[in-house]
């Protein structure tokens, strides 16, 4: 009996240990710029043999002691990598090859998900959707057309489809389609601390992208077959439709779609950013809490329903029929809702519990926690790269440390400390995970979530899924969702709402974290004291600057449009703020903002417009509403939106203005005063501010908006005379390498070390045109192509250069080679608005 019970916990923390090596060799994987070669593949495989045959001897004999541990964890680690790997190399096999990129493909498929309604960059009324292909074959005239291309084209793709014949209700899930699409291979932005789109399409199974082409492009689409009265996706849309018929306002819709169906992508940009700003959002996606609630009143209901009947409880009791039945009542919610991180998570959870408790077994909640983490990512090796999957079950970790997994008292004020305690424990445990995934933590959030926490889970979200029996309950939840929205609004006006903290490096993200667990756990105060200052690196990070006299140079990864951040010791100035991807999305809200935060950036001292174009302007509008700036300077004509809008003072740049920061020079260079006041008035390009920053140790970079050719002569001219000095280290190439641009002479008078092309992976316009790069190629110019470089960076100090895109790698990032099509291809929406990802992507767990 002694040997028995000292051996129970000895084989605990070995399973614990082993699971804990499962999880972060997958970690390792995902960190890898590059999965094994042949060589290493063998040796794996030669390690993994050798470690099973010398544990399963240990096993036979009994000898399980340390070197047994050692070796299981060892082996369960090994084991991870190996089949994540293998896995991946599977996924990666499905890709699209190059030269079938931007052709016209005739594709016969099915609709593989709920279609969500988007507007395209021009406003048109469009869908977004993943598609199963079937067959497909090359509708164009070269010599494969007819050819059979499934073989060679991955399995799932996703679409988006534009125009006026793509208006609602034109597509529904599990429809059989004949289309013809432009494809793509998956390339998203690359910026220092942003969203990576290419690992979401990787970890969804999406090898491709695409646009539908319309009727009037080509043969047109067909319907083949209607949606199966069966399937999931079926189902949740005919509910979807039936919610948007009773609840006319598309906020509130959207609200009790993303809580009954997981429609996410339902609740709008500004919606999640209100959500995220006052701390609830976790709530607005079917999370644990709401499986959980799900599976409790079905196990109430299966309870007192089967104690009515004496032969099924001699069959099996009551209490262990209530538990499966409700753990099988959260697998069918969470399916139904689309299958989300949180909910899987809660779901193994519950699972795991009937099954331990069915066979008589009873391991203590981590175990079962780390059981359910092993669950999930035996299935998704990749869930471990989300940042729900880390909030969710770092959540359920923390309440259930601090407590909070005893039995529930019955006296309802117990009740309600207990709740108020779960609630602070929540939130302050996970602040430094919401500091490492989002920079910004809600300052409301506490106050906002004691009262959306009950609204949500016990009125709001009982009533969006009874609305499915009975619609008319669904005006009861309308009424309760503006109350909610009504208390966030109001609560995300106050002062000070939302704290944004630049990010940490990792030991102040490591001490972070460390500090947040200490100040939830039951633990003696002196030792809780003791997180507060553990957590303060973290808190108050101290993001590097460059030194008095020197300034640094970052290019944003924005698609096709400029936006460059230029940072002196204490002074920030942005020069354009790229482009707008649709009627409610920009490159300010979706990049610029998130990334100037990032890096410590809370104000601007100037925003540089250098003219009207909106590749240029499509972001200002977010950043003067996001940030505050100081002064406003543009070549905009007067009576512009943005100069009416902005609350900066307002400037125009002219030829001859120059400051100085930190000893950094600043000097405009183009337009000069008279171009103002010309009739008739020149192009917007010609209009662009030429701007020419230059350090005390002698490195400069210029800044040359959409300059075209006249006025790159006009530039060269007055260097000739000695008016202007243009001579720079760096140049960003002039309206993004087009033909128009870059002439011979103004290269040779800038006379660059490197250039840098902003310009969209596959852009509609072919930019840079080959005979512009020949032309950099010739003078002996380095070149530097966002799409295959993401964001840029550049020490005026040292001379150095990174790309983020090299510094970032991982083994399934694209590595585009960079060489434009003698035709170019034309753009679809999908490429503007996917890489910065749509609100209902990037929402938190």
């Amino acid at each position: 009996m002694g040997t028995a019970t000292s051996d129970k916990p000895l084989g605990q923390v070995q399973l614990a240990m082993a699971g804990c090596a499962w999880l972060l060799a997958l970690g390792l994987l995902l960190h890898c710029e590059r999965l094994p070669n042949a060589a290493e593949w063998a040796g794996l495989l030669l390690v993994l043999f050798v470690l099973f045959v010398l544990l399963s001897a240990s096993w036979l004999t009994a000898r399980r002691g340390l070197a047994f541990g050692a070796g299981l964890c060892l082996a369960a680690g090994l084991a991870a990598f190996t089949q994540g790997a293998w896995r991946a190399e599977m996924r990666l096999a499905e890709h699209l090859p190059e030269a079938w990129e931007g052709r016209d493909l005739r594709l016969i498929g099915r609709i593989d998900s709920l279609p969500a309604q988007v507007l395209g960059v021009t406003g048109l009324p469009g869908w977004r959707f993943e598609f199963e292909v079937i067959a497909a074959r090359d509708s164009g005239k070269s010599d494969a057309a007819g050819q059979d291309l499934r073989a060679v084209l991955p399995s799932r793709l996703a679409l988006s489809w534009y125009g006026e014949e793509a208006r609602p209700p034109l597509l529904r899930a599990g429809e059989q389609w004949e289309l013809t699409a432009r494809l793509k291979r998956p390339h998203g932005l690359m910026n220092p601390h942003g969203f990576d789109t290419e690992f979401w399409l990787f970890e969804q199974g999406l090898r491709a992208t695409g646009v539908v082409r319309g009727a009037n492009q080509g043969e047109p689409p067909r319907r083949l077959a209607a949606s199966p009265w069966w399937g999931w996706d079926v189902w949740r849309q005919r509910l979807r439709e039936a919610l948007l018929r009773q609840v006319p306002d598309p906020a509130v819709a959207g609200v009790l779609a993303a809580l009954s169906l997981g429609d996410q992508a339902a609740i709008s940009s500004q919606d999640w950013a209100l959500f995220r700003n006052t701390g609830v959002s976790h709530l607005l996606s079917v999370s644990g809490l709401h499986v959980t609630m799900f599976a409790w009143l079905a196990q109430m209901l299966v309870a007192s329903l089967w104690r009515r009947s004496a032969r099924l409880c001699l069959r099996c009791p009551a209490p262990t029929a209530a538990l499966w039945m409700g753990a099988m009542a959260a697998l069918a919610y969470a399916l139904f809702s689309g299958w989300g991180v949180p909910a899987q998570r809660t779901v193994w959870m519950l699972l795991s519990l009937a099954l331990l408790r069915s066979l008589g077994l009873r391991w203590p909640w981590p175990l079962c926690l780390l059981a359910s983490a092993l669950l999930v990512t035996l299935i998704d090796p990749w869930a471990l790269g989300q940042a729900g999957f880390c909030l969710s079950f770092a959540a359920v970790g923390l309440l259930m440390a601090a407590g909070d997994g005893e039995a529930q008292p019955r006296h309802w004020r117990t009740q309600l400390r207990q709740g108020l305690r779960s609630q602070w424990v929540a939130t302050l445990g996970l602040a430094p995970l919401s500091l490492l995934f989002f920079q910004q933590i809600s300052l409301v959030g506490l106050l906002a979530n004691l009262v959306a926490i009950p609204l949500v889970s016990f009125v709001i979200t009982p009533l969006a899924l009874a609305g499915a029996l009975l619609p008319g309950l669904w005006w009861l939840a309308e009424v309760a969702v503006r109350a909610l929205m009504l208390g966030l609004q109001t609560l995300a006006a106050w002062p000070w709402a939302v704290w944004f903290v630049a990010a940490a490096p990792l030991w102040a993200q490591a001490l972070g974290l460390a500090g947040g667990s200490l100040l939830v756990l039951p633990l003696p105060w002196r030792l809780r004291l003791c997180g507060l200052g553990l957590a303060l690196p973290l808190l108050w990070p101290a993001p590097p600057r460059p030194p008095a006299g020197e300034f640094e140079l970052l290019a944003a990864d924005i698609g096709q449009g400029t936006a460059v951040l230029l940072r002196t010791a204490s002074h920030q100035l942005l020069y354009d703020s790229g482009p707008a991807y649709g009627p409610v999305s920009d490159a300010g809200q979706r990049v610029l903002l998130p990334l100037m935060r990032a890096l410590g950036v809370n104000h601007l001292d100037t925003l540089l417009l250098s003219h009207r174009d909106s590749d240029h302007v499509g972001g200002a509008a977010s950043i003067l509403a996001g940030m505050p700036v100081h002064t406003l300077l543009s070549s905009l004509e007067p009576g512009h939106r943005l100069l009416s809008a902005a609350q900066a003072r307002s400037q125009r740049c002219e030829q001859g203005q120059s400051w100085t920061w930190d000893e950094v020079r600043f000097e405009v260079l183009h337009p000069p005063p008279e171009f103002y006041e010309a009739s008739p008035a020149h192009k917007s390009n010609a209009m662009s501010c030429v701007l020419r920053v230059s350090s005390s140790s002698g490195r400069s970079a210029l800044l040359t908006g959409d300059l075209e050719a006249p006025q790159e002569q006009a530039l060269v001219a007055e260097q000739s005379k000695g008016r202007i000095n243009l001579q720079s280290e760096v140049l960003i190439a002039p309206h993004h390498g087009s033909k128009t641009s870059s002439s011979e002479a103004f290269l040779a008078a800038v006379a660059p070390r490197v250039a840098v092309f902003q310009a969209g992976y596959r852009n509609r316009f072919g930019h840079p045109a080959l005979s512009v790069l020949a032309r950099y190629q010739a003078q002996g110019i380095a070149t530097r192509q966002q799409a295959a470089c993401g964001a840029w960076t550049w020490q005026s100090g040292s001379g150095t250069e990174r790309c983020q895109r090299e510094e970032r790698r991982r083994f399934w990032h694209l590595s585009p080679v960079i060489s434009q099509p003698a035709e170019p291809t034309v753009a679809g929406p999908w490429p503007q608005v996917m890489p910065a990802e749509e609100a209902e992507l990037l929402s938190p767990p």
